[in-house]
């Protein structure tokens, strides 16, 4: 007898095949003289034989199941034999082995697991040109990027040990090549986004894209750059803020993979100034035109060199932690905060967030942080006041200003 959520099981899977099929025959595939084996109707029938098979395994009929599931597998390898001898697209078939797949786990009870699954490849099938398209964009230096960064986390990281190892808190091979990998990550998602809205789509994108490597990069040469494109003052300083935006976000996406539980005691103190930093971003992007910027020509785009230097400024950094807490407490570990945030958020990020497991050290950890992007913000200050124009002072100094007023005040607020 079948049950309620075996009938649903069941037509979950169906319905699946459904959704693959009509876009097989919306697309023309299942249609004309060089049309594939299955349309709606196929697919729609391969779907529910499928959810069928894993209901009939869930009721100890496996060899029965496995010679259905059998039948229909050798029906779709038979379509692509005669199909290929016109053409070797073999995508309708492959889908057909997913859709049966997919059926099975949801016979089997997945049913989300299987959603999951259709809803993928229903979404590869409808996005075919623009997926072709992408790939028609990647240049050497994109897909060696690429492939490097999946050899770096897939075969380096798995087999590196998690430690600790050493004094002081220890070294965690395995945490810290991760973290490798996260800065590497960053530096890669900026390269491609480059390539994908083009150089000279302005300087709040610009801005924006630089800001998940580094705000205070992208605040100093635009500073700088004020001086000299007098004229683009007003765009640079909003592509300093939607450089500096990126921060808080940054910041909480780094804290929630290492630590999660500290992410909502410290999203009070980071929530003030980037609403701010956001408002004003948003602002500027109603009125900033595109400019005409040169043509990206990064070969590095993971960043490897950088990050790797970012890992061991971290590691250091954790020592540091680790004794000033030793010798002075909290104070030490807050001084301690404020001095590193002037030069590197990132790693005071990773360190605070790597160690703390009561609440007392989670509010510790979250107040390091916000003490140490309040210095960073000081600093991005005086370099705006120090290095850029006079509109460039105004606009995005002031912008800064407010950001750091803001997080003194969560600051007195929360403490």
């Amino acid at each position: 007898m079948i049950s309620t959520d075996e009938i649903l099981c069941l037509l979950i899977a169906t319905l699946g095949g459904t959704a693959v099929g009509l876009e097989r025959q919306w697309s023309g595939h299942a249609d004309g003289a060089d049309a594939r084996f299955a349309g709606i109707r196929t697919f729609t029938m391969l779907g529910a034989l499928a959810g069928l098979t894993g209901i009939m395994a869930n009721h100890g009929q496996q060899v029965f199941a496995a010679i259905l599931l059998a039948g229909a597998v050798a029906v779709t390898a038979a379509a692509y034999v005669a199909g290929s001898r016109r053409d070797i697209d073999g995508t309708t078939e492959a889908a057909a082995l997913v859709v049966l797949a997919a059926g099975v786990i949801a016979g089997l009870g997945a049913i989300r697991v299987a959603s999951g699954v259709i809803a993928l490849l229903s979404l590869l099938l409808i996005e075919k040109s623009r997926l072709h398209a992408l790939v028609n964009r990647i240049d050497d230096v994109g897909l060696r990027a690429g492939v490097r960064f999946a050899v770096l986390a897939l075969v380096v990281l798995p087999i590196l040990p998690a430690g600790p190892y050493g004094p002081f808190g220890g070294v965690r091979p395995r945490e810290l090549w991760a973290l490798v990998l996260f800065f590497s990550a960053i530096s890669f998602i900026g390269f491609i986004a480059r390539r994908v809205v083009g150089p000279g789509r302005g300087y709040l994108v610009t801005g924006f894209v630089g800001g998940l490597v580094s705000s205070t990069n992208v605040t100093f040469t635009f500073s700088r750059l004020s001086r000299s494109r007098s004229s683009s003052a007003r765009e640079l300083a909003f592509g300093a803020i939607a450089g500096n935006a990126v921060l808080y976000p940054r910041v909480l996406a780094a804290t929630a993979v290492l630590n999660p539980a500290l992410v909502m005691p410290l999203l009070p103190y980071l929530a003030a100034p980037a609403i701010v930093a956001a408002g004003a971003a948003a602002l500027g992007a109603r009125k900033t035109t595109a400019t005409s910027e040169e043509v990206d020509h990064d070969n590095n785009p993971l960043q490897l060199g950088a990050a790797l230097q970012m890992a061991a400024l971290f590691q250091i950094v954790l020592f540091g932690v680790y004794l000033a807490g030793r010798v002075w407490g909290d104070s030490g570990v807050l001084t301690s905060a404020a001095v590193l945030g002037l030069t590197d958020v990132d790693a005071l990020t990773m360190s605070m967030a790597r160690g703390p497991g009561g609440s007392g050290q989670l509010a510790l950890a979250a107040t390091a942080i916000a003490v140490g992007v309040l210095s960073n913000t000081i600093l991005k200050l005086g370099v705006v006041l120090f290095f850029g124009n006079a509109r460039f002072r105004v606009i995005a100094g002031g912008i800064l200003a407010l950001m750091g007023v803001a997080s003194v005040l969560m600051l007195l607020w929360l403490r």
